[in-house]
């Protein structure tokens, strides 16, 4: 018996680092927002109320800044192969119901990720405009105006 204690402590510890790593490959995947169904979005029809899409949907993920005209239900589907990676975006569907003046349906898409771009929901920041520097390349782009004379 003491002749396989050195085998088993190997196997053992074989078996441990096989399933340590088979622990770190296995992918995960995650839903979050709206979990769209496309069925009940094609029953949207135009001339419905508000009242009646949100008994049909529920409450939007969001609604338009201007006007409250426009609702839309945002789902997003990722995937993480590796445990210590990052995730990475396999589908995104945004359902959006535009309402006329009086709250009414006038129309209903369905947009993909083909559609548009991935954007990042929760990090709250606005893109600026225009060339971006650096902090540095901000100093030293008002060191060239510098004039001590004033004039």
């Amino acid at each position: 018996m003491r002749r396989y204690q050195p085998l088993l402590a190997r196997l053992a510890t074989a078996a441990f680092l096989g399933l340590s790593v088979a622990a770190c490959t296995m992918g995960e995947e995650f839903q979050r927002g709206y979990q769209l169904d496309e069925n009940v979005v094609a029953q949207i029809k135009k001339g419905q109320s508000a009242d009646q899409v949100l008994a049909s949907l529920g409450t939007p993920s969001t609604v338009s800044t201007v006007g409250n005209k426009s609702w839309y239900y945002i789902s997003q589907r990722s995937r993480r192969t590796f445990q210590f990676l990052g995730e990475q975006v396999v589908d995104q569907r945004v359902a959006a119901v535009y309402f006329d003046n009086g709250l009414r349906v006038e129309r209903v898409a369905v947009y993909g990720i083909q559609d548009g771009k991935v954007f990042d929901f929760i990090s709250r920041t606005t893109p600026s405009g225009g060339q971006e520097t650096s902090f540095l390349g901000q100093i030293l782009r008002g060191t060239n105006s510098f004039n001590p004379f004033g004039t």
